[in-house]
């Protein structure tokens, strides 16, 4: 399963240099908005509430008159031009379908629409999904048709926990519960901070993926007090110069936004740049967990977030006893989306997914950690942090098993941690 992240974090970076929202390119990946996004201006009120039964919404035989199932709506690209995307709309399908299974919850109906290629596809998607009840919408997949879908569940006062990498989608009742580029920062930065480190500088790709790392590296540092000594841009300067430029700014921390056979070259040319090692102290995004750059001498001590190696080992062993195979990656979202509407489903009927339920900032475990909703409707996920050795990826700095800061302890007594809220799947 490790083989699989960095296909996630490299489809993480198309997904976000074609925010604009193309729908047969791969699916997002990697790392939390911490990073401050800009508000979306309040939406106006649901004008079309959903508040009780209605005529039409979906009954299954089973359930008993007079009582109102947990109807989920899923809506993801089952039809996309990309056989890639639909192989991985089906993977995550099943693990919706067994993230239903574990919560063990015959109340729970998962109702099934296609996103398709376009977003006209993805509202229709959508609108008949709530024709048959659906209280939450679990989808859908790329940025373009979370835009198109939200308007049309906000008029139903529906929350839809959407798999876009695009922060600027969410908010007004859109929760995003993808793997955010901003997060790989926040934690790296953060690291850096409290082991000493105060100039940073970056080389990032010269596209969309590469402002959003950019920004959220400017972000980070200004509010943790360091400094931002240069950022340069992969594609729109050579690369010679890049590196000159940013061993002339004197940096004690180089962050690389890069992955693959442009990683391992930058790593080949950085001992003829001026940058000297053993005085910047390299570090990277999501892109860089992939084993082939384990054996990279030029990286060898370098550092990047991501989740915890085999943190997903137990939801892999399950998926593949019950479909046969390994899953992608992103198939894990659908399981943690599930498992956390599974979680909220006791709740009063059309009032069980409320802003205050998802936002809970306890948050709750999944299947790559623990995680959050802001208010703003973005994500937060805890990571650890890795370094890069010859023997593979050790765990420097450990992922955190709360959000709860520690309070200073008086000094006859100390604190305990909170345990983080946890789906009933235990995934």
């Amino acid at each position: 399963m490790k083989l699989l992240r960095p296909i996630c974090a490299i489809a993480a970076a198309l997904a976000i240099a074609a925010l604009a929202g193309c729908q047969t390119a791969a699916p997002p990946k990697p790392a939390v908005p911490t990073a401050p996004t800009v508000q979306q201006p309040p939406a106006p009120p649901a004008t079309h509430p959903m508040l009780s039964e209605e005529p039409g919404f979906l009954r299954l035989p089973n359930i008993p008159a007079g009582k109102n199932p947990v109807r989920v709506g899923l809506l993801l690209p089952f039809s996309n031009g990309s056989s890639q995307t639909r192989f991985l709309a089906n993977s995550m399908m099943k693990a919706a379908q067994l993230a239903l299974f574990d919560a063990g919850n015959p109340n729970i109906i998962l109702i099934s629409a296609d996103e398709g290629s376009t977003p006209e596809s993805a509202a229709n998607g959508a609108r008949s999904l709530l024709a048959q009840g659906a209280e939450v919408i679990v989808g859908p997949l790329f940025s373009a048709s979370v835009s198109a879908v939200a308007p049309i569940a906000h008029d139903r006062a529906v929350p839809v926990i959407a798999f876009s990498t695009d922060v600027k989608t969410a908010g007004n009742g859109v929760y995003l519960l993808s793997f955010q580029p901003e997060n790989e920062v926040h934690r790296t930065v953060s690291y850096a901070i409290q082991t000493g480190h105060k100039n940073f500088a970056a080389l990032v790709p010269a596209n969309a993926y590469g402002n959003h790392i950019a920004d959220a590296v400017k972000a980070d540092v200004a509010a943790m007090g360091g400094r931002v000594t240069d950022i340069e841009r992969i594609g729109s300067t050579d690369q010679a110069t890049a590196l000159h430029n940013i061993a002339a700014s004197n940096p004690d921390v180089l962050i690389v936004a890069a992955g693959g056979n442009t990683l391992r070259e930058l790593g080949g040319a950085l001992a003829e740049s001026g940058i000297d090692r053993g005085k910047i102290k390299l570090m990277g995004t999501g892109l860089w967990d992939d084993p082939s750059i384990q054996k990279e001498a030029s990286l060898e001590g370098g550092w990047f977030a991501a989740p915890a190696p085999d943190v997903d080992s137990s939801f892999n062993t399950k998926y593949k006893a019950a479909f046969g195979a390994s899953p992608p990656q992103l198939a894990s979202l659908a399981y943690d989306a599930v498992s956390l509407v599974a979680l909220l489903s006791a709740g009063e009927p059309y009032h069980r997914f409320t802003d205050s339920a998802l936002t809970d900032p306890n948050g709750f475990a999944g299947v790559n950690g623990i995680l959050r909703f802001n208010p703003d409707g973005t994500s937060e996920r805890g990571l650890a942090i890795l370094a890069v050795e010859p023997d593979g990826f050790r765990v420097v700095d450990p992922s955190p098993r709360t959000f709860e800061k520690p309070a200073a302890p008086p000094p006859e007594k100390t604190t305990s941690s909170l345990t983080p809220r946890s789906p009933q799947s235990g995934g």
